[in-house]
Formats: structure tokens, C-alpha cells, sequence
């Protein structure tokens, strides 16, 4: 039993491990799932400049992702629909009315200018094998820029859920240059569809947002939404208002969907409405407006990890530096390189080395000649020297290169190659101003981007409360009671007792003093006599004292109980009033003064009595009442 369990354990974790890092959750290095990374990996690989059919593409990343077609595809169309690293050709759909894209036989592709600036790093990056070990895949992609909060990310794993809002991408830059400069920042979402959004409980990537379309109500008789809050299309909000309609939430005449490539969506009001009092009903009861809950969970050096948007662009402020200047070392190494064999090769043909080969018979005595030809040249050469594989290199030179040999040529090209070295120390030297001049570099390709239209930002910040639903509907309920039959509701013919909205709750207190707290009723009976109806508003109910006087069911004397209803639970039977007592009086007025009449007996003097209710304190719920006298009570007046 132990060994079942322990190997149903092992591979809860193993799966859960595999659903968390390599499926659901984004990687903080480079902000993208294993899906996405294979696909602009495969993009990078097919790379020609040109466009690609998406379904070749969909076929070549299988060779990575061993999940299929089913779920390569849509993962392209949802990456392609950010804008920032793959350019579309063909219907991939539409962000704002939710219609899907085209099969991906008639679509087109290609990894962008900035995708490759910003992840494409061969030499940088670490490769794994593939699911089956026919090819390489990138472990990480050493990005530049924090693309886990530019584009965002959504994935429920095991035990474990991510939502990340997408950012600006020209603030989330300058975050990062405010960064290295130990200045101070703040991010705040922007989303592609526009809209508002109020940020006043966002906690820097962890709380939550309002979001809200953006209305045009300069028409007083009809309303244009012309942006879309977050997470929804043109269908889902005119769904929601027509579902609101229905109910009687909202009066509209019609409504018609006009979006193409900007949203407009008419809302044409019933005769007698108007926008201004419509706008509520429509963030209340439709989905205009939206609260966003946030979870900033990336996987960060393969544990999962919540972090801060702050967090995040510490952590990359502090990569680009890192990548920058293994690019510069890299670079660097590579010139190295190339102006060691350009001295060789210099040498070589000028002082004619090649010469001393000429009677060699043997590949050794030819390799040692030319060793011993560059002898006196060794200061020239460096301390590096002349290797064997320099040796190759040299004796690879083809006779047309080496007659046609031009030295002004050749100096100038290893001067450059000096030149850039200096360059490329002076940047390892002051590398913080380098990676600042970067970022300057790509926000201003951005700014010149038009399919990125110039990285200018969609959502509006801005603060606003949230629309109560109790206060935008109307009280259009009349809550009837028909004390002879003791039915109460809707549905009921009798005396109306309370108007009341359909959120309201109805408090009824009856004659034996059992009260309870119910939804609005169509007809229910209560018993007849019914002391007090009305609407369960806390609020209102806060500030209302009860005033209760019951004679008590052995001796018969009468108490008074004074009381604030200020809290229960639904569809429960409460009592004011101990078992068996007989409730003489229920009032809720502040002051009033009552006459309680004593049952006559022999040498009873004092027949009635005067009480004013102001006098007495008023106690908990659940408090017994004050004994008014010692007398048998046989009934009250109320003045």
C-alpha cells in the first residue's frame, strides 16, 4: 500500500512539475511558454526574410512541441495578435469582435525586426533536445526586455494559476532606463482593445483593476461604445446588454454592431431614457465594466514565483546589462580573432612566406616551414603566435587572393577592426550608459514602427468607483400585504407595505414576534397581524430602534425591549420576544409615550400607568426585556 502510494506521489509531482514549467506558466528570463518560444524559435530557424504559410510553419515546430498541431496553431495566432514579434498576412481574426482567424493554409508569417533584436542570440543562448531527441530547441531565449508584462500571459497549471496583464511596451523601457539610473517608476496595464481602467488597487502586478468601455453619450438619446474593456468582444457586450434588457435592468430600443477595424457598437435608447441615466445601469449590469484580478506568477530560475511588476523590471534591468556585455565579449572575441588571422595572412603574403614552401615535399616539413617563417615576425603577431591551426588557415588561401593581394586594403580593414575593439571597450568600461543608449535606440524604432503605431498607449488611467448595483436599479417592486389572509409579495392584493428593487431583502416582523430577513417573495404567507414590514437595509435598519412590549406568559407583567436589527441570516426564524410571551406593541418611533391598563383586582389603587419609551436604554438583540411593573397587565394604549 505504502509502494502505491509513494508511486502515485511521484508522478502527481512529475505531471504537476511538467503542466507548471512546461506548459501553463511563462518563464520570468524570457516572458514566453515552451509553446511560444518553439514557435518564434522555428521562425528564426525558417528565417529568410520572407513570409511563410503558418501551416509549414505549424508542421516545423512539431518537431519541437509534441503537443501537436491543435494546440501550435491558436498559440501563433494569439502571439501574432500582440503585434510585437511575428508580422501577419492574412485574417488571424479579430481582437475586438472575437472572430476567429483563417485556416492556417491561407495565412502568412514571419518573425519581426524587433522579435529577432530582442531574442535572437544563437551564440548567447542554452539549447536542449527536443522531445525526441532529433533536434535542438532553446532552453531560454536570453531576452532584452521584460516581454512577460509587455504582452502578458494567462495559464492554469496544477495547485497554481498566472494572470498577467499586458504593459506598454515604450513605458515599460523607460521603466527600465529609470531603472538603471536608480530613479523611481510606476507601470500600469494598457491594453490593445483601449478602454478605461482604474488602477487604485492594482498593487504593483498582485491586486486587481476596473476596466470599463469607453462610451460616447453625446447623443441624449443614444450611446456609441467606441472602446472595449479588457477581456471582452463586441458579441460578450452586446450579449450582456441584451441579457440586461430582457430583465427590464436596462430600456433600449435596439442595438446594432458597426465595428470594423475600430469598435462601434449603437445603443438606441426607449422613448422617455436617456444616456446620462442609462451609463450606470450599463457599467452595473453589463459587461461595459469588469473588475480584473491579478497573479504575477512566472517561473523564475525553474521555481514558481510571484513577483511585483517592479520586481520584474529590476530583475531585466539588471539582464540586459548582463546580455549586452556578453554580446560586447563575444563581439570582441570574434575581432580578436579575425585581426590575429588578418596579421597572419598580411605577413604571410607580403613578406612571402608562402615562398619556403615550395620544395617541401611533406605536409610537416611545409607546416614547419611557415612556423619558421614567421619567426621574426612574433612581436608583430602577439603573444598569441602562430598555431597549427593558423598554419591551415594560411595554406587554405587560394593563389588569386593571394596575387591579387591589396595591403592599402588590408590595413585599412584591420584598422577598422582595432577601431571597434576600442569602441567596444569603452562600452564594456561604462556598459550602464551603453544599455541605456540601447533602450533609447529601440523606443525610438518603436516610435517609428506604424504597425506598432508608434507604441502609443490604448487605455486610459483613471480613477472610478464601482457602479453598486442596488443604487442604479430602481425601486420598482411594490411589496404588498394582505393583513386577512396574511399573504405577502408581489402577487398579493392588499395594502402596499414597501417599494424595493430585485436585490432587496424583506424583513417581516409577525404577530407572535418571530421576524426573518427573505428574498423578495411572488406571495408567501406570514400569518395575519403582521407588526412590521419592510426593507431589509442594514443601513437604514442601523438606525432604527424597536421598540418592543410584550407581557410575559406566567405572571403576566409587561416588559419593554428597545433593539437595533442589525444582523442575520437568510431565510432563518428569529424571536423578539421569550417563548409563550404575548406581544402587546412593536413602534420604531425615537419618542412616544404608552398608557399600560392593569387586569383590576382587590385593592389594586393604581388601574394604569403612563411609560415613556425614551426612557428606557436600548439593549443587544438578544437582550431580555425591562419589566415596566409588577402588576398584571391587561392591555396598552399607545399615545
Amino acid at each position: 500500500m505504502a509502494y502505491i502510494k509513494n508511486l502515485f506521489d511521484k508522478n502527481f509531482l512529475e505531471y504537476a512539475s511538467y503542466v507548471i514549467k512546461d506548459r501553463a506558466i511563462p518563464d520570468l528570463e524570457d516572458g514566453l511558454k515552451p509553446v511560444q518560444r518553439r514557435i518564434l524559435h522555428t521562425l528564426f530557424d525558417m528565417d529568410d526574410g520572407k513570409l511563410h504559410k503558418v501551416a509549414n510553419v505549424i508542421g516545423r515546430c512539431m518537431a519541437y512541441h509534441p503537443h501537436g498541431e491543435a494546440s501550435i496553431g491558436p498559440a501563433l495566432v494569439v502571439l501574432a495578435n500582440k503585434g510585437f514579434f511575428i508580422d501577419r498576412q492574412g485574417n488571424f481574426g479579430n481582437i475586438y469582435t472575437g472572430d476567429g482567424a483563417s485556416a492556417p493554409r491561407y495565412l502568412e508569417c514571419r518573425a519581426t525586426a524587433l522579435a529577432k533584436e530582442i531574442f535572437y542570440h544563437p551564440k548567447l543562448t542554452p539549447y536542449t533536445d527536443s522531445y525526441d531527441g532529433r533536434n535542438k530547441e532553446p532552453l531560454l531565449f536570453p531576452a532584452k526586455i521584460p516581454a512577460v508584462i509587455v504582452i502578458g500571459a494567462e495559464g492554469i497549471a496544477v495547485g497554481m494559476s498566472t494572470r498577467i496583464l499586458p504593459h506598454n511596451i515604450i513605458e515599460v523601457l523607460e521603466a527600465e532606463k529609470a531603472c538603471l539610473q536608480g530613479k523611481k517608476f510606476e507601470l500600469y496595464p494598457d491594453f490593445p482593445t483601449g478602454g478605461l481602467v482604474d488602477v487604485s488597487d492594482y498593487r504593483d502586478g498582485n491586486g486587481k483593476v476596473l476596466v470599463r468601455a469607453k462610451l460616447d453619450t453625446s447623443d441624449p438619446k443614444r450611446i456609441l461604445i467606441k472602446e472595449l474593456p479588457y477581456g471582452s468582444t463586441t458579441e460578450s457586450v452586446m450579449a450582456s446588454i441584451e441579457a440586461a434588457a430582457r430583465v427590464g435592468r436596462i430600456k433600449i430600443q435596439g442595438i446594432n454592431d458597426f465595428t470594423t477595424d475600430q469598435v462601434e457598437i449603437e445603443i438606441k435608447l426607449a422613448r422617455g431614457v436617456y444616456s446620462e441615466e442609462t451609463v450606470d445601469a450599463l457599467f452595473a449590469f453589463t459587461e461595459c465594466e469588469q473588475s480584473i484580478s491579478i497573479n504575477l506568477l512566472v517561473i523564475k530560475e525553474g521555481v514558481p514565483t510571484v513577483m511585483t511588476v517592479t520586481e520584474v523590471i529590476q530583475y531585466h534591468a539588471k539582464q540586459l546589462v548582463k546580455i549586452l556585455t556578453r554580446e560586447l565579449e563575444l563581439e570582441k572575441k570574434e575581432l580578436q580573432e579575425r585581426l590575429h588571422l588578418r596579421t597572419l595572412e598580411r605577413i604571410f603574403i607580403e613578406e612571402r612566406i608562402y615562398k619556403a614552401i615550395e620544395d617541401m615535399k611533406t605536409s610537416e616539413a611545409v607546416t614547419r616551414a611557415v612556423l619558421d617563417g614567421f619567426k621574426p615576425f612574433l612581436k608583430e603577431v602577439g603573444a598569441r603566435g602562430v598555431s597549427e591551426d593558423d598554419v591551415d588557415h594560411l595554406l587554405r588561401i587560394p593563389i588569386r587572393r593571394i596575387s591579387l593581394y591589396d595591403i592599402n586594403r588590408a590595413r585599412k580593414e584591420m584598422e577598422e577592426i582595432q577601431g571597434r575593439i576600442k569602441e567596444i571597450n569603452a562600452h564594456l568600461k561604462n556598459i550602464v550608459a551603453y544599455a541605456l543608449g540601447w533602450l533609447d535606440t529601440t523606443i525610438a524604432k518603436i516610435k517609428a514602427n506604424e504597425e506598432l503605431e508608434g507604441g502609443a498607449r490604448k487605455s486610459k488611467v483613471g480613477a472610478f468607483e464601482k457602479v453598486d448595483v442596488k443604487e442604479v436599479v430602481k425601486k420598482d417592486l411594490s411589496i404588498k400585504y394582505d393583513p386577512a389572509t396574511g399573504y405577502l409579495g408581489t402577487d398579493v392584493s392588499g395594502e402596499t407595505r414597501a417599494e424595493a428593487s430585485p436585490f432587496d431583502r424583506i424583513l417581516s416582523i409577525r404577530q407572535n414576534g418571530v421576524w426573518s430577513v427573505t428574498d423578495i417573495p411572488d406571495k408567501a404567507f406570514i400569518g395575519k397581524g403582521a407588526w412590521w414590514i419592510g426593507v431589509a437595509d442594514k443601513e437604514v435598519l442601523i438606525n432604527t430602534v424597536f421598540t418592543i412590549i410584550y407581557k410575559e406568559a406566567n405572571t403576566g407583567f409587561a416588559y419593554i425591549k428597545r433593539c437595533i436589527i442589525d444582523g442575520w441570516i437568510m431565510n432563518k426564524e428569529y424571536t423578539l420576544v421569550p417563548e409563550g410571551a404575548e406581544l402587546l406593541h412593536l413602534d420604531t418611533r425615537e419618542k412616544f409615550s404608552f398608557t399600560l391598563h392593569y387586569v383590576p383586582k382587590p385593592r389594586l389603587k393604581v388601574k394604569k400607568e403612563v411609560f415613556k419609551a425614551q426612557d428606557y436604554n436600548i439593549r443587544g438583540l438578544r437582550a431580555g426585556g425591562i419589566r415596566l411593573s409588577a402588576k398584571e397587565a391587561d392591555k396598552l394604549e399607545n399615545r
